[in-house]
């Protein structure tokens, strides 16, 4: 079902927002992966993104991590930040988004941050649709939030930060401690 029209700003959408999911490669990082023989693609990571997530989990938002992916570090880091919804080696995201929403995701108070074509049909589904600023053309016209920071650059933080003030979460006593 395509996402409906709202006259909502997205700073209104976001006090509504109780899920959080995210593509890897191009959102939490910059798209850029090093190959070395014999070893997993290496990634780097924003650390203020790191900082963000384990935050928002502390304060009860769900994070949902959709990879296309797979890679050992990646499920490593993800887990060190207690995201316990994480998803690899998802050929169809689509397919997983009709799973969740069976498990009972609700799907208007989720928001879904993508950067490029396999992440567009979940976007249309969901709540508030967000990109990068550097997402590809198709996905940046179905946005209803585009971020001012690229992927890896700190778009994560940038939305999660939003809807923790927006929601008053974000500088709580826990703000203070990893």
């Amino acid at each position: 079902m395509p996402n409906t029209v709202t006259n909502k700003t997205y700073k209104e959408l976001l006090a509504g927002i109780h899920t959080f999911m995210f593509d890897v490669d191009g959102v939490f990082t910059d798209g850029k992966v090093l190959l070395y023989p014999g070893l997993d693609p290496v990634r780097t990571f924003h650390t203020r993104d790191a900082y963000a997530v384990q935050h928002a989990l502390k304060e009860g938002l769900r994070i949902i991590v959709i990879s296309g992916g797979k890679s050992a570090g990646v499920t490593e880091s993800f887990a060190r930040l207690g995201v316990t919804e994480f998803h690899n080696s998802v050929a169809n995201k689509d397919a997983l988004l009709n799973e969740l929403e069976g498990s009972g995701l609700e799907l208007a108070r989720t928001a879904y941050m993508g950067d490029d074509i396999p992440d567009l049909r979940l976007m249309q589904r969901v709540g508030l649709p967000c990109c990068p600023s550097d997402a590809a053309e198709e996905v940046k016209a179905i946005s209803r939030y585009v971020s001012r920071f690229p992927g890896g650059g700190g778009c994560v933080r940038d939305v999660l930060e939003q809807a923790m003030k927006v929601q008053d979460k974000w500088l709580t006593e826990q703000a203070h401690h990893w």
